[in-house]
């Protein structure tokens, strides 16, 4: 697919984007990710912050557990459909489900429904909380027409399009649009900013060979751009990339879920270096 097909569905993904006139009156589900969960907290607690000051009600399930996507990319359908069921009885009642992840984001609104082609009651549930779950940085910019205020971060940033949010979810300029009201950040483009970063959930298991060659490149072009932030809205994405960068040696670039740096959360960084300047 060529880039201007795919930077024509983006735009035109946004100008149908509906507006929510009253967000404060919504009630907003949560849906962390296991990666959040375990390795970055504060990206959580970024997204809370951020979902917060764009007027919604958040509330976070205990009781939710991993998208599924590690089953389902092995071919074990039941034991997504069995994910399925249970996040579908955790989120359905919300009035969105909102996720920092474009690839858990696209897992809940692609694939459960899917799995559940042949349960025709579950099929409907699934269609439907498919239709209220967003992606995060889309979510704040096309649903709330969110705009960040009063956050600094000096430096550089460049900026990484991870697979899922990118090509099926349609997120693209959202993420820059906020950036460019975070006062002292300036942006550096990305050469092949949306091509796969090679991590790919259990492919990077399974095919750790490609995988490496394919990160090895992606770090090589972020390093060409001198930036001092690699950001972007994948946790999976974002730290094989600074997995890759801290192998080779390179604490020159730290890498931040762009939700951390639009709360003002920045501090706590993959990759090196403290970004609280």
């Amino acid at each position: 697919m060529s880039q201007e097909i795919i930077n024509a569905d983006v735009k035109g993904a946004q100008s149908n984007a509906i507006k929510c006139l009253n967000i404060s009156e919504k009630k907003v589900g949560l849906f962390v990710t296991c990666l959040v969960n375990t390795m970055r907290p504060t990206v959580g607690f970024a997204a809370i912050k951020l979902l917060e000051d764009a007027g919604c009600t958040v509330d976070v399930p205990e009781s939710q557990s991993c998208c599924g996507q590690p089953a389902f990319n092995s071919g074990d359908d039941e034991g997504t459909r069995q994910i399925a069921y249970q996040t579908i009885k955790q989120f359905e009642a919300f009035d969105y489900v909102v996720v920092p992840s474009g690839s858990c984001a696209a897992m809940i609104k692609k694939n459960f429904v899917e799995v559940l082609k042949d349960q025709p009651e579950w099929l409907a549930r699934a269609e439907h909380l498919a239709s209220i779950t967003h992606e995060l940085l889309s979510f704040l910019v096309d649903v709330c027409d969110f705009e960040p205020s009063g956050v600094e971060l000096e430096g550089s940033y460049t900026y990484h399009d991870s697979c899922s949010g990118y090509r099926s979810l349609h997120v693209y300029e959202q993420p820059r649009k906020m950036l460019a009201n975070v006062k002292g950040l300036d942006h550096r483009p990305l050469n092949g900013h949306s091509e796969c970063c090679g991590f790919g959930g259990t492919f990077c298991v399974k095919y750790s060979d490609i995988s490496n060659e394919i990160v090895a490149e992606k770090a090589e072009n972020v390093l060409a751009t001198e930036a001092d932030y690699l950001l972007g809205g994948d946790m999976g994405c974002l730290m094989n990339m600074a997995g890759k960068l801290n192998r080779e040696g390179h604490k020159e670039i730290a890498a931040l879920h762009t939700a951390e740096v639009l709360a003002g959360l920045a501090p706590q960084v993959l990759g090196g270096k403290n970004a609280s300047k």
